[in-house]
């Protein structure tokens, strides 16, 4: 419809203004050559002395020859009103009281009309004196304008054959370049359908304009992250399975072997009641840790957002995890560059940086330090959490803030980490609409830096 609108519309817009052009300018033409012949007229009837004899052969045949060139009628008036010469022969020695002749003998010069509707032109041109310019009669002209209507309605004809012709062109062009415009979208949305029924392995390759490429390559991508998301779903339940399972493996392995054992020491069924313990603690630190990934999931409308005082916020963590700290001999180090108050959600926060914190005191090396910093701009606060532990291999740091993720597994189980930490932390901090990144060497320690507006961003 566009391309038909676009071209078809235009056209007759533009075609419509040509005709009428034409005929305008062939009005305009044509009254300038009856001015010509007025003029010339004008001059031989003066000079002669026409108007008072009316006779005069070399001029009534000037005249005929007019009136007969522009099909038309010729009637000459004195200054008296009285018609001299009528091409006709209909009205001569009558008078002629005319608005337009009593306009030009008073001096109002050529008076001219154009009658549209039955296609005649009237010019009344005065006759003067050549000394003293002084009116003393008029030449009224009436001559048809049906041949300029004539080539005008002929052009008409060609013209609106001419734009059948080419409609039928644009209409042809039209479903062809729509059908053509349309293929690639419609690949797209069969792949859509495809996806829809199941299937996310087929990718689509469209070519042909720009723009249709670059939403073949956005919807490649899309299907690729989509793909990401399901196996990171699909892994996620199966690690949630494994990690669920693994403690109560566990505890029916120690509660099996204390059944099969008779008169078992009361030392042995402690020791397996401690494991037992240790297990039960380690699937419960599981689940509160699932249970808080599922809070954080939920959208921001749950968050709790209040001015808090971020400096005595840190302090509260890092008095709660100095005792940890100790058992390992790690010192921690806490600066703080200036006051910082901020819109954030107190329990959240707390938790995102209690694990970093954690995590840097539980995969330190002996004697090593932890050190927190605090510092603000006009629009953020930092948080940078350093410490001289184990580091990260560089081609872990892109994976350790997914779910169950974890560097070494041997040494998470020990410090009974469940691989949840830092995705809870990466949840909590983009909650506030924050930033977190990790700069880390193998061997050296690890930093991670927090970035969160000082004003909640709803």
């Amino acid at each position: 419809m566009v391309f038909i609108v676009l071209g078809i519309v235009p056209l007759t817009f533009f075609t419509s203004i040509l005709l009428n052009t034409y005929e305008e300018k062939a009005i305009s033409n044509r009254k300038a050559e009856l001015e010509n012949q007025g003029l010339m007229l004008s001059d031989m009837l003066y000079s002669r002395g026409y108007l008072t004899t009316g006779e005069d052969p070399e001029v009534d045949s000037e005249v005929s020859r007019i009136s007969d060139i522009y099909s038309g009628r010729i009637i000459i008036v004195n200054n008296s009103l009285n018609i001299v010469k009528d091409t006709y022969s209909l009205e001569e020695g009558k008078y002629l009281i005319s608005e337009d002749v009593i306009q030009c003998l008073q001096g109002a010069g050529t008076r001219s009309f154009h009658d549209r509707k039955t296609h005649y032109i009237k010019l009344t041109y005065p006759i003067t004196h050549d000394d003293s310019k002084e009116t003393m009669g008029a030449i009224v002209m009436n001559f048809s304008t049906k041949d300029i209507q004539s080539i005008r309605d002929s052009m008409e004809q060609r013209v609106m054959l001419f734009m059948i012709i080419l409609g039928v062109l644009i209409v042809a062009f039209s479903f062809y370049f729509t059908g053509v415009l349309t293929k690639p979208l419609t690949s797209v949305v069969n792949s859509i359908d495809h996806i829809t029924d199941g299937y996310m392995n087929d990718g689509i390759t469209i070519k042909g304009y720009i723009e249709i490429e670059k939403i073949s390559d956005s919807f490649n991508h899309m299907i690729s992250r989509m793909q990401t998301l399901e196996n990171s779903r699909q892994e996620f339940v199966s690690n949630v399975s494994h990690e669920l399972k693994t403690p109560i493996t566990s505890i029916k392995v120690l509660a099996d072997s204390l059944l099969m054992q008779e008169d078992t020491p009361i030392e042995l069924y402690r020791e397996f009641l401690l494991d037992i313990t240790d297990e039960i603690e380690r699937e419960n630190k599981i689940i509160n840790d699932l249970l808080s990934l599922v809070k954080l999931d939920k959208t921001a409308g749950d968050m709790n957002i209040a001015p808090i005082n971020i400096n005595e916020l840190l302090e509260l963590i890092l008095k709660r995890l100095t005792p940890i700290a100790k058992k390992q001999n790690i010192e921690m180090i806490y600066e703080s560059f200036r006051p910082v108050i901020a819109e954030v959600d107190e329990v959240k926060l707390s938790l995102a940086v209690s694990n970093l914190i954690e995590n840097a005191i539980k995969y330190n090396t002996e004697d090593g330090w932890v050190r927190i910093s605090l510092n603000a701009d006009h629009k953020y606060f930092f948080i940078k959490v350093s410490d001289s532990g184990i580091g990260i291999p560089l081609e872990a740091q892109d994976s350790i803030f997914e779910r169950f993720y974890r560097v070494d597994k041997a040494r998470s189980r020990e410090t009974g980490g469940t691989g949840l930490g830092l995705a809870i932390t990466k949840n909590a901090i983009q909650m506030h609409r924050g930033a977190i990144k990790v700069y880390s060497k193998e061997g050296e320690g690890t930093t991670f830096n927090v970035r969160i507006p000082l004003n909640y961003i709803v």
